[in-house]
């Protein structure tokens, strides 16, 4: 495969935008990579780790667009690069003139405030070493954030926190993927109707799923406040959690809130827990991977995301959603009718790390053996995330499947790479993933994982196997991708369509323990009339 390297000297662009643009790039013009990164040191390192750094990067400044393009074929490498510069150019090859054209955009945010000085928000998404300093200048023109940002250093999320609480204003974030702020979407969101549920979460696919279920139950959110991953680490002790829970607390329109989130660091899980036993009103509290379910006095507990919906909904005065176990349980034996013996492992390729960390708990409650990426409290570590050993949950949205290319939500290659890498293992015994739709995401996801979906199943079959693909659609049927049409696609190439998350991995999880027990045969027997069991 070839490699083309250029570029675009002095003109900043944020991630958001590189990602849509590289997006598009791959789309119109066929090629197999597009990566657009800003010309810092940790994007020249990540280049690196990648096999794509290229030497006239060497000299390549933070305010530059370093290009890179990779295909076998060199007239769809130049179509490729005449995209991208009619759309960094803010000059869509195909429509004329773009709206940032047409309007410049402001190019600070002191700028932004002059334009706008009714908003109280900003959304920053700038290379990491400069997101502390982006949302200390929005916290002093008196701003509440949302920072996009990843790779921020934790001392410097804790500092910009403090003195977001100081001032009475909120930091979402950093690596705040997603919120809903009165009914104003931000980051990878879903269309949610509004209603009387607030969520708070550590968790960006974790939050979209659960407001996806209580969508899908009749109910609405009032807000959902994104915290970043590491807010609930030690060193930064919960801080947008815990003014999450008081905004949410406070607001006349949430009269149930829900907590998602991995556990937190215990003094943290505990100020949580004491602030969310105060607020006069049911909470509901998800920590993956922690307590199982109980209530006391106000306080739900919840052991996955869509327990926490379903609680939700039934505490906001609605009848609990029931759930028919039967149908996992004829998912698995029929499934485990058509495997070979040699078929026992699972293998989850998740674009979302919470549902990588709902599988893991669903797994080991199981007593089975996971491995993973991102492990959980009692997985193993995987010694390379690019191979699979065993059970293996991957989460694909980590920094080592994403350097050099945008987040698996926009862009599938590295989770279809993965997929037909999985079908040649004759141990996988089913695969699990998730599509997930809203803003930000693919514009037709399951369109793009359906070929490879085929491609996988064909390619077992052709050595004698069957290979199951569990998918789940995190999405409602107001997003802007058709719900009932990504559904229809998936089940057209023959992938096993459940509900949720959580019935992927309890899928996934009743056919591991069937073959493990060796009973894959004996169902065969039964299914084709012979033996009774």
């Amino acid at each position: 495969m070839a490699i083309q390297s250029s570029i675009r000297a002095n003109l900043y662009k944020d991630s958001v935008s590189l990602m849509r643009i590289a997006q598009v790039t791959v789309a119109r013009s066929g090629v197999q990579r597009v990566t657009l990164l800003m010309g810092t040191r940790s994007n020249k390192e990540f280049l690196q780790q990648a096999g794509l750094m290229s030497p006239a990067f060497e000299s390549a400044k933070p305010g530059d667009i370093m290009i890179v393009v990779a295909d076998d074929s060199p007239d769809k490498l130049e179509a490729a690069e005449r995209e991208i510069h009619s759309l960094i150019a803010g000059q869509d090859s195909k429509d004329g003139p773009t709206e940032a054209a047409a309007e410049a955009p402001p190019r600070s945010i002191s700028g932004g405030v002059a334009v706008a000085d009714h908003a109280n928000l900003a959304l920053i998404s700038v290379p990491g070493p400069y997101a502390a300093a982006e949302a200390l200048k929005a916290l002093r023109q008196g701003l509440n954030v949302l920072l996009f940002s990843d790779n921020v250093p934790i001392e410097q999320e804790r500092a910009i926190k403090r003195v977001a609480a100081h001032k009475g204003l909120l930091v979402m974030g950093p690596d705040c993927g997603t919120a809903i702020i009165n009914g104003v979407p931000l980051g990878f969101a879903n269309v949610v109707r509004p209603g009387v549920i607030g969520l708070v979460g550590a968790s960006g696919t974790g939050l979209q799923e659960v407001m996806c279920q209580i969508h899908r139950h009749g109910q609405g959110i009032s807000q959902a406040i994104g915290t970043g991953s590491h807010d609930v680490y030690s060193q930064v002790g919960g801080v947008t959690m815990l003014q999450g829970l008081e905004l949410l607390a406070g607001d006349e329109a949430t009269k149930v809130i829900a907590i998602v989130s991995k556990p937190p660091a215990p003094e943290v899980q505990k100020l949580v827990i004491e602030r969310a036993g105060a607020i006069g009103k049911p909470v509901v509290i998800c920590f993956l991977g922690g307590e199982s379910a109980t209530s006391i006095g106000n306080l739900h507990r919840a052991s996955s995301l869509e327990e926490t919906a379903r609680r939700a909904v039934s505490l906001a005065g609605a009848n609990e959603p029931g759930r028919d176990e039967r149908i996992i349980g004829d998912l698995a034996t029929r499934v485990c009718a058509s495997l070979a013996p040699s078929q026992r492992y699972l293998r989850g390729l998740y674009s979302g790390g919470t549902f990588c960390l709902e599988a893991q708990t669903i797994w080991q409650a199981a007593g089975i053996r996971v491995r993973s990426n991102a492990p959980l409290d009692g997985a193993d570590r995987l010694a390379n995330g690019e191979d699979s050993h065993g059970h293996t949950a991957i989460d694909l949205g980590s920094d080592e499947f994403t350097v050099g290319r945008p987040h698996p939500m926009i862009d599938y290659g590295v989770r279809i790479e993965r997929l037909l890498k999985e079908a040649e293992d004759p141990t996988v015994a089913c695969i699990v993933l998730d599509v997930v739709l809203g803003y930000g995401s693919h514009l037709s996801p399951a369109e793009i994982l359906a070929p490879a979906i085929r491609q996988a199943r064909a390619a077992a079959k052709a050595k004698g196997r069957e290979l199951p693909v569990i998918c789940f659609v995190c999405g409602t049927d107001e997003d802007p991708q058709p719900f009932e049409t990504q559904k229809a696609v998936l089940v057209d190439v023959g992938a096993e369509l459940v509900s949720s998350s959580t019935d992927a991995a309890l899928s996934a999880q009743a056919i591991a323990t069937c073959m493990s027990a060796g009973e894959g045969a004996a169902v065969r027997r039964v299914m084709q009339g012979g033996e009774r069991r």
